[in-house]
């Protein structure tokens, strides 16, 4: 019916041509006076009726033509057969009450308003059998009706037996129900001719009807009575041979064309169809019953009646339904007595029912139209199955049997004529709630049902087309790229039930109608029979069956509790639409034989044979010339399936649905550290993609975009691979596991291409080096499908992922061969010299840095590229390293080469910083490199102190160099900042001061002349000693170290001293270096609190290891320190005594007198002290600590130690 069917009132201007000529209404000129139907009042009974016409393919209504009396009905009119606009399509000569229905009728209807149906419509169907179903109780006619359902919609069409008995015995279908027919209903059964009176009285209302739309008609001869039953039965004929019945096993051409093709004899050809609310039933009813209007009566139906014969009930039914249905509010009858016109009578719809002899009930009419939808809801309760509702003439009983049960029976399942227009609507009316965005969710449950009903009506071998597209709709219910969704409350009823009915028999409400039908002539027919009306009285009743089953229980959508279950329904759906498409290929004798039960050989090659990384490069060049025969559309197929065809268009739907739901079964793997799993998977959506690729010839950008997301997830899985290397036996088993539904798709992908184009991406390899290099080539492939064609800047979401992830790669791999120059370098015995392997290793790290720095430039992210730069410092310290080791170690000098390295080491830590910008930007990264960065200034600062090149260069440009370096390294050494590196700052500044004052101090020991550099390097060695001094006493663990210092600072007080000529200036100096030694006493007490733990400790267990002794304490190292702080102790104390005593003699002084007793008592405890070789090193710190306070109470050296501070 094309696009015009839902028009209804707002369809174009009268007079546009519409469907061949056939005009629309318009809104002003509607089939009935009101689009909003009415509410009739009839004899104090009120029924609710309300019809709103959807079509009219009829033209705008005229008066009709008033007969003048005594006009001869038997003569012919001068227009009679021919084709008329008034009357509706050409050659329609049987109209309104007398047309006879066609079989499929309510199907052309369905397909045409698919959105009313399985939602708002609860009947389909042709208003004949409406009026023959709500005259049941009235008539002993026979009733012979199909009754199928799709959701709460009830399709009822005529099921003529006679005309279906006689096809059968003309082609053999239905012969199975024809037996089962003669068995248990009516074994006499034989074909009845209709009398001649029939015809006659088909003839007389088809002339009348003629007449009334041209009234000045002249009369022609009364053909002969055969002639007039072959002119007026011709249509008839027509419609019931010629589409009544279609071949049962016809499929249409194309599901994305209009399944209802004419072949299937589906079409609607009503004159309108019309939307009847009736009650509280919903209807969509198809009409052709003529109506005139115009003048005094602007809607009105014509009926033709013979007076000797009065209305009966029967008739009366048939008029007022009629003009309910067309919401027509008048009607006019011409009587005739032997086909001359006696008069006309005017009747209104309302006063129809109380017409004498034709009296009934409105409300017992409503009473029987809900009796039978509710007794046909509860029992028509499969979806797809054909019911017949049967009648016998002259009988009471009605019953329903399930003809689809009863066929199955038989040999031959599929000899329904009715399961391909079924399946079809089924499976159209799934499309249409699919393609309703905006509520689709909600309706997936029932779009579920209706397709799984739809796949299980249909014949595989006969209908693959419908079935791979039903499978393809039920894959594409699942959203693979959602989380899981949280199931609908409406319905929480079953939840993977297939059907959504219920699979047993429904009782009728009341116990009484439970027991079998007495009088049947044969007990079996109970067993058959689905459920039984007992008495066509009981119909009558209000509410006598009344509907207690759910229109739609349990149609609740499947609940996947994780992502690998939906994707398995989805991977199982499109394995079996692949199947289908496979099984309707013709060239099946030229493939080669696969059993799906067999796995496919997985291909691993060696990694000497591939070549490693080099292999990896060939690889790539052919993929990416692929990729760009892909632009060009470039088309190759195994099976030789032709382009364009149907089956080409859903291999290619069903093959990008696997490798998508592969591409999430691999995603969801892999956050759950699954990568052997979560590669086989990668490598099945990689698999499914290549063949997708060779069967596309015009490559969507959007299916690009899929690949490239799919080598990036591989080329994470390759990364994670390599930086799991200990768990590689499970890895490798997951990865070999295959099931069979994946080995049954790899089988049909197989059909079109060998699957191999991504082989270099998806092997599990076992060398680290090219795990690592097919996770670059991927990202790599990855961003040069971005550059293909627009991609990059459509998605730049993904584009900076790629490269964010290539940057990451490159990192990966410099580092790997970073650390393998500096295992070779470490390993390096014999030759002092830099090996070329080593070399080479450089290069290659070099180059995956420069190529990350690159990428992460590009996109703006300063953080990983100053990380990036940071790993390049580090480099270029290993190059610097590799070269100290070159010539004898006596002879060693600080290289040039190292200079260089250390040199580019600081450029690149420099590059870092002024990428970072400030601290803001990411403070760990910031301070990681400001303390690489100190690093490396001290160590350069270090070894050319260590080792002075004074071969090249001189001592003072030396000095000059070193304090530069160890100045700049306290530069990035922040030793105030709170973090997890203060201590290590602090200790490194502390080391920088000590080494620095050492240096000065060297310098001045050496320094012969001028007097103003001496004086500089004494002041500047002095400061450092100072700072060094107060940074070391910070940290707990560097007892020693402050030892040191402080012994350092009193040599230098010695050395000062030697050069001092008055014993003023010398006891000064003493007192200073004796005021220094008293500061040493918190080094002391670290170490005597280091000792007490380590006694308390060996105490505490048994057998001690040795190794668990306070590794942080080196006994050694401590006793040395301590016989030198003896040793300085008693020489600073006796030099003490001997100028305090000389002073003395000059001149009396109090203070110095006490000061001098006070330095005997402590030089004489020492003298003892030291003299007890006996004595154990917690003992001698404990008498040293003892003298030291003695000293610091007796004032030290006379207060003068300030000076040195």
């Amino acid at each position: 019916m094309g696009d015009s069917k839902e028009a209804g009132t707002e369809a174009p201007p009268a007079g546009t041509a519409a469907r061949g000529g056939l005009s629309l209404l318009s809104q002003g000129e509607s089939e009935e006076p009101s689009a909003q139907g009415s509410a009739l009042f009839l004899g104090g009974n009120e029924v609710k009726s309300r019809a709103v016409v959807k079509y009219s393919s009829a033209p705008p209504r005229t008066a009709f033509a008033r007969l003048q009396e005594k006009t001869d009905l038997k003569l012919p009119p001068a227009n009679w057969l021919r084709e008329s606009a008034k009357l509706g399509p050409a050659g329609t000569t049987i109209l309104g009450n007398s047309r006879k229905s066609k079989p499929f009728s309510s199907f052309g209807m369905a397909y045409d308003f698919i959105d009313s149906v399985g939602n708002d419509v609860d009947v389909v169907s042709d208003s004949e059998n409406i009026k023959k179903l709500l005259k049941i109780p009235y008539s002993k006619s026979h009733v012979s009706m199909a009754v199928h359902r799709i959701g709460r919609t009830l399709l009822l069409d005529e099921l003529d037996i006679q005309e279906l008995f006689m096809r059968s015995s003309q082609t053999g279908d239905w012969t199975w129900l024809k037996e089962f027919y003669q068995r248990l209903i009516d074994q006499k059964w034989q074909r009845k001719k209709k009398s001649k009176e029939h015809w006659y009285q088909k003839a007389i209302l088809s002339k009348f009807l003629y007449y009334s739309i041209n009234g000045d008609g002249a009369a022609q001869p009364v053909p002969s009575a055969a002639e007039q039953q072959e002119s007026s039965s011709a249509d008839q004929t027509n419609d019931s041979d010629g589409a009544s019945w279609p071949a049962p096993f016809e499929m249409p051409s194309s599901v994305s064309e209009d399944p209802s093709a004419s072949s299937q004899g589906l079409k609607n050809d009503f004159a309108r169809n019309i939307l009847w609310t009736f009650e509280d039933i919903h209807m969509l009813v198809g009409s052709n019953m003529p109506i005139f209007g115009g003048g005094r009566y602007p809607a009105v139906s014509l009926r033709l009646r013979d007076n000797n014969k009065p209305i009966n009930v029967l008739t009366g039914i048939d008029y007022w339904l009629d003009n309910l249905i067309c919401n027509v509010p008048e009607l006019v009858m011409c009587f005739h007595v032997n086909g001359i016109v006696q008069k006309y009578e005017m009747i209104k719809t309302e006063e129809i029912p109380n017409l004498e002899n034709s009296n009934f009930s409105t409300k017992v009419i409503k009473d029987i139209a809900q009796n039978i939808l509710s007794f046909l809801k509860s029992n028509c309760t499969k979806e797809g199955h054909t019911y017949w509702l049967f009648k016998a003439s002259g009988s009471d009983i009605v019953k329903l049997y399930d003809l689809t049960t009863l066929c199955e029976e038989t040999e031959d399942k599929y000899q329904n004529p009715f399961t391909m227009p079924v399946a079809i609507l089924l499976y159209k009316v799934a499309c249409n709630m699919m393609m309703k965005k905006n509520q689709n969710k909600k309706h997936y449950g029932t779009v579920r049902t209706l397709l799984l009903n739809c796949v299980k009506l249909l014949d595989k071998s006969r209908h693959p087309q419908i079935i791979a597209s039903a499978n393809y709709m039920l894959s594409e219910l699942f959203q693979l790229d959602e989380p899981k969704k949280e199931e609908s409350s409406e319905s929480p009823l079953n939840e993977n039930s297939d059907e959504s009915y219920s699979e047993e028999e429904e009782e009728m409400p009341d116990s009484d109608e439970n027991g079998s039908y007495s009088t049947c002539s044969d007990p079996s027919d109970d067993n058959k029979a689905v459920a039984i009306i007992k008495s066509v009285g009981e119909l009558s009743v209000p509410e006598k069956y009344k509907s207690i089953h759910q229109i739609r229980p349990s149609c609740a959508f499947p609940v996947c509790h994780d992502t690998e279950e939906r994707c398995r329904l989805v991977l199982s759906y499109v394995l079996e639409g692949l199947k289908s498409v496979d099984s309707s290929i013709k060239k099946e004798s030229d493939l080669p034989a696969a059993d799906p039960n067999t796995p496919i050989p997985l291909k691993y090659e060696d990694e000497s044979t591939r070549g490693g990384p080099e292999g990896l490069e060939k690889q790539m060049a052919l993929f990416l010339d692929k990729m760009g025969s892909l632009q060009k559309g470039n088309y190759s197929s195994q099976s030789g399936m032709i382009p364009g065809s149907w089956q080409h268009k859903m291999k290619l739907q069903l093959i990008l649905k696997s490798s998508k739901a592969y591409y999430v079964l691999s995603d969801a793997a892999m956050s759950l550290q699954k990568y052997g799993r979560a590669l086989r998977y990668i490598k099945l959506a990689l698999q499914s993609h290549d063949t997708y690729c060779c069967l596309c010839t015009n490559m969507l950008s959007e299916v690009l975009l899929f690949l490239s997301q799919y080598l990036t997830l591989c080329g994470d899985i390759q990364l994670m691979l390599a930086q799991n290397a200990n768990n590689r036996a499970a890895h490798l088993e997951e990865f070999n596991y295959q099931t069979k539904e994946d080995q049954e798709i790899l089988h049909s992908l197989h059909r079109e291409s060998s699957c191999q184009g991504f082989a270099w991406a998806t092997d599990l390899s076992t060398d680290l080096e090219s795990q690592l290099s097919v996770s670059c080539k991927c990202y790599e492939a990855a961003n040069e499908i971005l550059q293909f064609s627009d991609l990059k800047s459509q998605n730049p979401e993904q584009y900076i992922q790629v490269l964010k992830r290539m940057g990451n790669i490159r990192n990966e791999i410099g580092v790997f061969y970073m650390n393998q120059a500096a295992a070779l370098q470490s390993e390096r015995v014999v030759s002092k010299t830099v090996s070329t392997a080593e070399q080479q290793l450089w290069k290659k790290s070099f180059s995956c840095f420069e190529k990350g720095i690159h990428n992460f430039e590009s996109i703006d992210d300063a953080t990983n590229a100053a990380l990036l730069l940071c790993n390049t410092g580090r480099l270029m310290r290993i190059c610097a390293q590799a070269h100290c080791g070159a010539g004898d170690e006596f002879k060693r000098e600080f290289s040039p080469e190292e200079g260089l390295y250390y040199n580019k080491a600081v450029d690149y830590y420099l590059k870092a910083l002024r990428s970072l910008g400030t601290r803001d930007t990411h403070p760990a990264v910031w301070d990681s490199v400001n303390w690489e960065l100190s690093t490396t200034y001290f160590t350069m600062a270090t070894l050319q102190q260590d080792y002075a090149p004074l071969s090249r260069k001189a001592q003072e440009q030396i000095e000059k160099e070193v304090s530069e370096a160890m100045m700049k390294s306290l530069k990035y050494c922040d030793v105030d900042l709170v973090s997890a590196r203060q201590p290590l700052c602090q200790y490194r500044a502390a080391t920088i001061h000590h080494r620095l004052a050492s240096m000065y101090h060297s310098c001045l020991r050496n320094q012969v002349g001028d007097e103003h550099l001496r004086k500089q390097h004494r002041l500047l060695a002095d400061l450092h000693y100072s700072k060094a001094a107060k940074l070391f006493q910070l940290p707990r663990d560097a007892p020693c170290e402050l030892l040191r210092v402080q012994l350092e600072r009193v040599a230098f007080a010695e050395f000062q001293m030697t050069s001092q000529n008055s014993n003023i200036g010398k006891l000064k100096t003493l007192s200073g270096a004796l005021d220094i030694m008293v500061r040493t006493k918190h080094a002391f007490q670290l170490i005597r609190k280091e000792l007490v733990e380590e006694f308390d400790q060996s105490k505490s267990e048994e057998t001690p290891p040795a190794a668990d002794s306070s590794p942080s304490l080196n006994r050694e190292e401590v006793i040395k320190l301590l016989g030198i702080f003896e040793s300085r102790l008693s020489f600073l104390l006796l030099q003490s005594i001997k100028l305090l005593s000389s002073t003395k003699k000059k001149t009396s002084n109090l203070e110095e007198d006490v000061l001098l007793k006070t330095n005997k008592q402590i030089y004489s405890q020492l003298l003892r002290a030291t003299a007890n070789k006996n004595a154990s090193l917690r003992e001698r710190i404990d008498v040293l600590v003892h003298l030291l306070d003695q000293l610091a109470r007796g004032g030290g050296g006379g207060g003068g130690g300030g000076a040195l501070q």
